[in-house]
This record gives C-alpha cells, structure tokens and sequence, in this order.
C-alpha cells in the first residue's frame, strides 16, 4: 500500500540553473540556493493537489542544508507527513546532516541520511519514487545509468547546471 496516497505523474525534469549550494548546517544558503525556488514551486504544487504528505530525495545532499530547509518549508505549508532521504559519498557530510536533523523537534518530519554511493542509492528509490528529488553536481557521474537513476527515482528532479549536462537529462 502507498502510504502517500501518490498519483502516477510523469516524470519531469525542472529546468537548469547556474550556480550551486555550498550550504553549511543552519546557514541561510539554502534559501539562495538557485534550485530553491523550483522546490518551493513543486511543493505549492503537490499541495494544490490536495496532498498532506510529502517525500523529497536530496542527492549528493552535502551538509543536508538543502533538504532540511525544503521539509521544514513543506511543513510550514501544512503537509502534516514530510520524509527526507540524504544521499551523499562523504560519511562526513552525512554526520554534519544527522547532527542538523537532531534540532528538528517536529515529530511529522522524517530525515534520513545515508552515506552511499548515489547511483546505487537512487535505484533503491525506483520502488517507490519520491514526489521530489534534488540533484547537485551530476556531472562526475557520466554514465547514462545516472541520469536513468536520477530520473527514475523520483517523480519530479529539480536539477542544477551540472546535473542537467548528464545523458538523458534535458536542461
């Protein structure tokens, strides 16, 4: 059973943008992230669909910056059930993510974040594809089985510049 009660929507890939988040926890970058306008759209979006519940994949998350502001403003639009997944290839990374997920006091909120390699994670999430996913600086994965698991694992990628140069996405 879906517990997200998702339609079936085509796959869509929202339109480049020129610079990247370099974001660190609790800074004000992810609002000055140039993605971050497309995700503030998808969510206006899913929630002029009628939908309460939301589930958003951050590949190659970084610090979780990006991610953590995108639930948090789900959120605050009033989606009572809001899942993050982090993906990123630095268990660093990934231990600054957790650390900026424990201050989240808000029992509707879900994050996970994963220290993987992205390709094999994002085909993990091709069961159940995610309502958004974000993509950031693709460009060091050139095989065509990246954009393919990019675009399968979610039902709408927001992509920056570099994510958009990869085979079988267009910008």
């Amino acid at each position: 059973m879906n517990v997200f009660n998702l339609p079936i929507w085509s796959r869509t890939v929202i339109g480049a943008v020129k610079r990247t988040c370099t974001a660190q926890p609790d800074s004000e970058a992810a609002v000055d992230d140039p993605r971050w306008p497309r995700i503030q759209a998808a969510l206006l979006e899913l929630q002029s669909g009628g939908r309460h519940a939301v589930r958003i994949v951050d590949a190659d998350c970084g610090a979780g910056t990006l991610l953590l502001h995108a639930m948090g403003h789900a959120r605050q639009l009033g989606f009572t059930a809001v899942e993050g997944h982090g993906i990123d290839r630095s268990s660093l990374l990934i231990g600054r993510a957790r650390l900026a997920a424990r201050h989240a006091a808000d029992p509707a909120l879900g994050v996970d974040f994963e220290a993987a390699d992205m390709i094999t994670a994002l085909r993990d999430e091709q069961d159940l594809p995610a309502d958004i996913v974000i993509c950031h600086d693709l460009s060091r994965y050139r095989p065509p089985e990246a954009a393919r698991a990019v675009r399968n694992a979610g039902r709408v990628v927001i992509a920056d510049d570099a994510a958009c140069n990869v085979q079988g996405i267009a910008a």
